[in-house]
């Protein structure tokens, strides 16, 4: 009996043993979902390093008269004392690998749609400590400069800031020395040195460029209460001659008065004129009990070459596209600007306050800064001088209220003095104060 049933049963055992057939769909099958794994695999690695973020900041200001001019966020309407703009739309898109990096970014607002960065970076590497970036990028000198707008405490950066570095970006390219965290003081140090267009990011259309460089150092205590940052920055470069009248602070004909003195030399025309900044840069945070407190400053003086009615760069937006027929005036000057911040507590609120000054013209002031003088009996000879030649000092205070992680509300008022002259319209202080109220949201 045992021996017939196993006989009936060794048949079906055998064939389920038996190899499945070569011409069977299932490997094949297996092999097509292994093949769509990696290359799901290689698209979500290639995500993983595209990375997108950005801000942007409504806001709603208040001036003290229509057509007050201003460096907190542009002129107002000759019509109104009251406006609604998007101060800035941004929109980043970065692809970065461990030793690279590629970084478009645009501003979108009502005025228009308009480039803010576009550069690539890489580091070595070897040691991973030099690295080369080249494109348009913020200008390497001091803090405030490259400082992201999303993340300072008031809306706009100083006077002094907006007027030497116009829309902060420049073309051209850099060399960054930065050591690795495995060597514990040295990592601290950070050099940053370029070649850039002068230009803003407009074309290139003078012959020399301008040297920027920074040297900086960030370190803390070993429990991390006290952090600190120190930098020392330096440009040089030129700006185009339209003409051949180069106009320099002088004593005039009478031996007492300054003003502008002319050189008219036929071969300054088609030249360039030197501008010359040096800057000194500090940052530090306390973390204390009752919150954070962080201390910033800034001191800038140099020499500035510029054209008639203003001390702000000649190569910016405003003759980017042509070589300007225009008189050069040089101006020695020097500016700062100081943050205090504090944050109250642990709390979603921080208070902030910031002073800063631009005299764009330390070889004269007050009511010495007139445009005529006397001299053998006329009271019409030109000094040259200008409101361009006017120091401003800034007083901004504001709070900062984090709403959500991505939102932020900002209120703050700027209160401007300018010098009392001896120029017309300004033989007293100017209403030009700005009240901002803004809502920032950021991812």
């Amino acid at each position: 009996m045992t021996l017939l049933l196993m006989s009936n049963f060794l048949p079906v055992i055998y064939a389920q043993k038996q190899p499945q057939n070569n011409n069977d769909t299932i490997s094949p099958k297996i092999e097509e979902v292994k093949n769509s794994i990696e290359i799901l695999n290689s698209e979500l690695g290639l995500l993983k390093k595209i990375k997108i973020s950005g801000y942007l900041q409504g806001q709603f200001q208040i001036a003290d008269k229509p057509g007050t001019k201003n460096f907190e966020g542009g002129d107002f309407s000759a019509a109104s004392d009251k406006r609604f703009m998007v101060r800035r739309g941004r929109l980043k898109v970065a692809y970065v690998t461990d030793l690279t990096q590629f970084v478009i970014q645009i501003d979108a607002t009502e005025k228009g749609v308009a480039v803010k960065d576009a550069y690539a970076s890489f580091t070595e590497p070897w040691l991973k400590t030099f690295g080369i970036t080249a494109g348009i990028f913020n200008r390497p000198f001091g803090f405030e400069i490259p400082y992201s707008s999303s993340l300072r405490e008031s809306p706009e950066r100083a006077r002094m800031s907006q007027i030497l570095f116009p829309g902060e970006r420049d073309l051209g390219a850099e060399v960054v020395v930065n050591l690795p965290k495995t060597i514990p003081f040295w990592s601290g140090f950070k050099l940053e040195a370029g070649l850039f267009s002068g230009n803003g990011i407009n074309p290139d259309f003078k012959e020399y460029k301008d040297f920027i460089g920074r040297l900086s150092y960030t370190g803390t205590n070993k429990n991390e209460f006290f952090k600190y940052g120190v930098g020392i920055s330096y440009l040089k470069g030129t700006t185009y001659n339209g003409t051949k009248k180069i106009y320099t602070m002088q004593t005039l004909q009478d031996g007492i008065t300054a003003g502008f003195g002319i050189d008219s030399t036929e071969t300054n025309k088609g030249g360039n004129s030197v501008k010359e900044y040096l800057g000194i840069d500090a940052q530090f945070t306390f973390d204390f009990p009752f919150g954070i407190t962080q201390l910033r400053g800034e001191f800038i003086m140099g020499q500035q070459p510029a054209y008639e009615g203003t001390t702000g760069s000649t190569n910016d937006a405003t003759y980017a596209k042509t070589l300007p027929a225009k008189d050069t005036y040089i101006r020695k000057f020097n500016g700062a600007y100081f943050y205090l911040v504090q944050n109250i507590g642990r709390s979603k609120f921080g208070i902030v306050a910031k002073y800063d000054w631009y005299d764009p013209n330390t070889g004269i002031s007050g009511h010495n800064i007139k445009p005529t003088y006397d001299y053998n009996g006329s009271s019409t000879n030109k000094t040259l001088l200008s409101a361009a030649d006017i120091k401003y000092q800034t007083l901004g205070v504001g709070v900062n209220f984090k709403m959500m992680e991505n939102v932020k509300l900002t209120a703050y008022a700027t209160l401007v003095l300018n010098e009392k002259t001896n120029v017309p319209g300004y033989d007293g202080d100017i209403s030009d104060n700005i009240y901002t109220l803004r809502l920032q949201y950021k991812f």
